[in-house]
């Protein structure tokens, strides 16, 4: 059994596709590409697809991973581009990997996110990133299934700036791009949450929704600063490729062959 890592993005209007009808479309993408899929046993089998930390519905994101179980080996470089043909535009696959590693949900460790604040001039958007970096504490509340849940949403966020080159704002509106890094913890900190933290402590609220786009996820390494791609261990143990004829023969020739 061969198992493949994929990695897609949300994009434009189908930011607003839930999970479940990503689930459904991508289904369908595996029946059309005709991949040889593997499947559950039991009473009524389904592919055995794994998803990891979908971003939340109604926000885009370039950096969104499962991973498949295929029957028959498969070059991922060509499962990728079958998939990719059979989704519609902005539900994309990007890259594809063969599975040579363990704990991809573990190195999905924390995200990269990209919040649009239409309306909202850069230097109230500054003051208010500068009261939220500044508190230890940041309570927020989230309507949860048990009821109104208050935690911290302080605690989990890495990084959060406002960005130094800013695009126009639409219809001539001032708009402020922050960028916001969240370790994955429990209970989640989401960029909702984040928002909801800048109007705690500096009553920041934009005039219309927020555009959020998740960049990235993956391992966040100190030194740099940076999230990391959780699918390069993968690429990294994969076997080296044999050399071909003429490099083999380049290497093996003698000093200034071939010279006049």
């Amino acid at each position: 059994m061969q198992r493949i890592r994929l990695r897609y993005t949300k994009r434009g209007r189908l930011r607003f596709t839930s999970h479940r009808d990503f689930q459904r479309a991508f289904e369908r993408a595996l029946r059309r590409s005709e991949v040889p899929m593997a499947y559950s046993a039991g009473f009524t089998p389904h592919p055995k697809v794994s998803y990891a930390n979908a971003a939340p519905t109604g926000t885009g994101s370039e950096a969104e991973f499962l991973e498949i179980a295929l029957t028959e080996a498969r070059d991922p470089a060509v499962l990728r581009e079958l998939l990719d043909a059979s989704l519609p535009d902005g539900l994309d696959v990007v890259d594809a990997v063969e599975v040579r590693t363990s704990g991809l949900a573990e190195r999905l460790a924390a995200s990269v996110w990209e919040l649009r604040l239409d309306g909202v001039p850069v230097e109230e958007a500054t003051a208010a990133v500068d009261a939220f970096n500044g508190a230890e504490i940041v309570e927020v509340q989230r309507r949860a299934k048990n009821g109104v849940r208050t935690f911290d949403a302080r605690a989990a966020v890495v990084d959060l700036r406002v960005l130094d080159s800013l695009p126009d704002g639409s219809e001539g509106r001032p708009c402020a791009i922050l960028r916001l890094v969240v370790r994955h913890v429990t209970p989640a900190v989401r960029p909702d949450d984040v928002l909801s933290g800048l109007r705690v402590v500096a009553d920041l609220a934009p005039p219309v929704p927020v555009a959020v786009t998740r960049l990235a996820q993956g391992l966040f390494d100190e030194e740099s600063g940076t999230v990391t791609d959780p699918l390069a261990p993968d690429r990294e143990a994969a076997p080296a490729a044999p050399p071909t004829a003429v490099g083999t023969a380049v290497a093996t020739a003698p000093e200034g062959a071939g010279s006049a």
